[in-house]
């Protein structure tokens, strides 16, 4: 059989290829060539053909096939056939594949070896592919050569090392003994993959981190290290860019950064050399740069002095004028992280940071704008805002939606008015409303609803925005909102903070007729303009106009549209008396948690939940008078409604099915403030439970009661206690009947006075068969941290051979065990 070719020969008949399939076509000629000299058993030849498929390898194509030929290499005595051996053993195989466990034996025998260049292939071998076994298995002989005096095997050995470790980490102490004199050692080398090998042992076991602080003074050692590099004079050998040994340097001050972190002894004995490293290294070049910035993670992450920690962020503003953008990234995210612990020491740089928004590369203006608006507070709040609502407006789409929802949320927390704030939050619908957040346009209603005094001025600035551009839909919907709440002022020119502009009520229903029949405009859109128009009934007198307008929309093809102008046209028709209560002027709104977890606010020394308002734009609202007297159930203004967690199954009445439960009573009694009923609630304050056991072994002292009986229905409670908090009831009804006819639509409901809280849960079924047949179930959670006696008002409602019942009842006999 004739010699195959070279390697060389091989490379360079490849590179001639100029198509893809010529090349494919190559290889697979030649790879039929090396099988055929694998199956002849071709020992002349089989390294050179184990190294062309390590090339082929290396391009992409399939070289499995070669796998055995790599360990009958490395059995081999010849140093070149080994070489290949291993390297192809190292690219070819790994713990996934069974065949390299038969390299065990001959790894061991080369570990032992007599050769040090033939034991350095041994244990790069298997400090790059050896699975756990391997490692258990030669650990051993690893250790041994951490101990020998031979600096060329010591480093690899090191390395090596690492690797049993990761692989084992409970043979980490077996290491701990020949690790005591690595950091004594003079060669370069050694020095480098000790400190690799002490840090991988400090990450992985907090013992051993307290072992190297406490027994063996590792600081001290790695602080002298380190000096002698600083210190010491030009040597060819190790110096890179004027800088000796930089790479040693590094790997130094990650250790350092590691055993200081959370230590005050450690951090103490490393903030001189770290003072000397940052004061001392040179900037020109980027190897300088690079240990300058290991020095300042490392002065932040240990307990280091103020004026150290001064001195790396001042390092860090350097990073910002640098001409190397990833310098300058990299500056902008380590400034992002000490931002909150050093507030004080970035704020200086804070001209250069807002200087990288104008900066060409998207990543940079990204870090630039988030470290921005983590500088922003009360004293700098104008500038800032100044210098990133310019940004907003000239800087690319993809900005825009994260730069209008921090100025939002920076011009909230630090405002130093109530008219900067809405000219602001305006200055921000106008230049970028299709990327703000959708809870942006309730949040600016509520704000303008509170500030009572600025009302005239903010429909004045929103009808002009209007005028300009109906482009921007959380604007409109906005302006809207505000026209339609504020219009008698627009109209009468009562504005005192700017000129007042003369408009007529027809041009105001003009722009808003023009919203409603605009391509531009979205359903929501239309659905505010529309509502809008509806509260300009009862604050301009053109109420012929405006009820042609509603009636045209009782037809729309869009269905919310068409509901409210049916509801409209229908308050004009049915209970016009009732308009000008119904669309009267929103209070003003109390503020909320807007998203994220249930706030918890203060209220008579106890802690409440805060129910986070759904800002809808209002249809129709509750009369104050009716609201009055749903809400007083027991006869006072201590009457807390009930919580539900779900919507009734039976459709709510225009009263407010859900708190109607006095309804026909005559009430004694100054009228309660009547709270705005929300659209939807939260989940209760007690819903975490869940994580928890439920129920303690209290509920079995107390007993059952019987709430109600009457008319064939009866309803018993019985009672738990919650875990963990003492001070919650957890009470579940059972609902029977008695009768022979099934009692459908069955809907329970409660009110507590206002020193408890009470959670009424989903009922198990709406049906309460009949001849004690089933029960209907449902839980109530009543908090009572007064322990104060327990009174419950009930109503019960029920369709029963097909006549409706209604019945209220008054439970006070509730046993002590359950509120004491």
């Amino acid at each position: 059989m004739p010699a195959p070719i070279r390697l060389r020969e091989l490379i360079r008949t490849i590179r001639t290829a100029r198509t893809q399939a010529e090349e494919r076509e190559m290889i697979q000629k030649e790879c039929a060539a090396i099988r055929s000299s694998f199956r002849e058993e071709d020992n002349t030849y089989r390294c050179r053909n184990v190294a062309k498929l390590l090339y082929m390898h290396m391009l992409g194509y399939p070289a499995h096939f070669g796998q055995l030929e790599c360990l009958k290499l490395i059995a081999s005595q010849k140093f070149t056939d080994k070489r290949i051996g291993y390297l192809g053993a190292m690219l070819l195989l790994d713990e996934r594949q069974d065949v390299h466990l038969l390299m065990t034996n001959c790894i061991k025998n080369d570990l032992n070896h007599s050769t040090q260049y033939v034991q350095g292939l041994a244990l790069c071998t298997l400090g790059c592919m050896g699975s756990s076994e391997m490692c258990r298995d030669l650990a051993g002989e690893v250790e041994k050569l951490l101990k020998t005096s031979n600096s060329y095997l010591r480093k690899k050995a090191a390395l090596c090392a690492v690797h049993v470790i990761r692989k084992v980490p409970e043979l980490m102490e077996m290491f701990l003994p020949a690790t005591k004199n690595l950091l004594s050692e003079k060669n370069h080398g050694v020095l480098h993959t000790s400190v690799v090998l002490l840090t991988e042992m400090c990450e992985r076991s907090p013992d051993m981190l307290l072992h190297f602080r406490k027994v063996w003074l590792l600081v001290p050692q790695l602080v002298r290290i380190l000096k002698n590099l600083i210190m010491s004079g030009y040597s060819p050998e190790h110096d890179v860019s004027g800088i000796s040994d930089p790479f040693l340097q590094v790997r130094i001050l990650r250790l350092l950064r590691i055993l200081g972190r959370s230590d005050d002894d450690s951090s103490e004995a490393m903030n001189d050399i770290l003072a000397q490293v940052a004061t001392n290294t040179e900037t020109s070049k980027n190897v300088g740069n690079a240990i300058l910035y290991e020095t300042v993670l490392t002065i932040m992450d240990i307990k280091s002095e103020s004026g150290l920690r001064v001195l790396a962020i001042n390092i860090l503003g350097r990073f910002l004028l640098n001409n190397d953008k990833n310098i300058r990234y990299v500056a902008l995210t380590s400034l992002l992280k000490t931002v909150q612990t050093d507030h004080n020491a970035v704020q200086r740089h804070r001209s250069t940071i807002v200087d990288c928004l104008k900066d060409l590369d998207v990543s940079i203006k990204r870090r630039a704008m988030e470290l921005s608006f983590a500088l922003v507070n009360g004293n700098n709040i104008r500038g800032m805002m100044k210098e990133l609502l310019y940004f907003l407006d000239s800087c690319d789409p993809e900005f825009k939606a994260d730069c209008a929802s921090g100025v939002f949320l920076a011009a909230e927390k630090y405002a130093p008015s109530k008219r900067w704030h809405i000219d602001t939050i305006m200055r921000v619908l106008t230049t970028a409303g299709s990327y703000v957040r959708d809870d942006s346009v309730p949040n600016l209603i509520q704000l303008i609803t509170n500030s009572v005094e600025m009302h005239a001025y903010t429909v004045q600035r929103l009808y002009k925005a209007l005028l300009d551009d109906i482009s921007q839909q959380p604007l409109v919907q906005v302006s809207s909102w505000c026209i339609g709440e504020y219009g008698d002022l627009l109209v009468s020119g009562q504005c005192e903070e700017e000129e007042p502009i003369q408009v007529t009520e027809d041009e105001v229903l003009d722009v808003l007729e023009g919203l409603l029949v605009s391509n531009l405009s979205t359903p929501v859109t239309r659905g505010y303009s529309l509502t809008a128009i509806m509260k300009l009934s009862t604050r301009f007198s053109s109420v012929n106009r405006i009820k042609k307008v509603v009636s045209i929309y009782g037809s729309s093809i869009d269905v919310e549209l068409q509901q409210r102008a049916v509801e409209y046209n229908a308050l004009f028709k049915k209970y016009d008396h009732m308009r000008s209560a119904l669309l009267e002027r929103m209070p003003i709104m109390e503020k909320t948690a807007s998203n994220g977890p249930t706030e918890i606010v203060q209220t008579n020394g106890e802690t409440e939940p805060s129910v986070p308002d759904t800002k809808l734009p209002p249809l129709i609202t509750q009369p104050a008078n009716q609201a009055n007297d749903l809400l007083d159930l027991l006869g006072g203004n201590d009457v807390v409604p009930v919580i539900q967690t779900t919507l009734p199954t039976k459709p709510a009445s225009a009263g407010g099915e859900l708190l109607d439960l006095l309804g026909d009573l005559s009430l004694s009694g100054g009228p309660a403030p009547a709270p705005s009923v929300p659209i939807s609630q939260p989940p209760f304050l007690l819903d975490g439970l869940s994580s928890q056991p439920l129920f303690n072994d209290i509920s079995a002292a107390i007993p059952p009661m019987t709430a109600y009986n009457k008319n064939g229905l009866k309803i018993e409670f019985t009672f738990e206690r919650a875990n963990p908090n003492p001070n919650i009831a957890v009470i579940t009804i059972h609902a029977t009947n008695t009768t022979e006819a099934d009692m459908t639509e069955f809907v329970f409901q409660a009110a507590v006075p206002k020193t408890f809280q009470l959670q009424l849960l989903s009922p198990s079924s709406n049906i309460v068969p009949a001849l004690n047949q089933g029960s209907v179930t449902q839980v109530i959670r009543v908090l009572n941290p007064q322990k104060q006696q327990l009174r419950m008002r009930v109503k019960l409602t029920y369709t029963h051979k097909g006549s409706p019942v209604q019945d209220l009842a008054e439970v006070n006999n509730f046993p002590p065990q359950s509120w004491q």
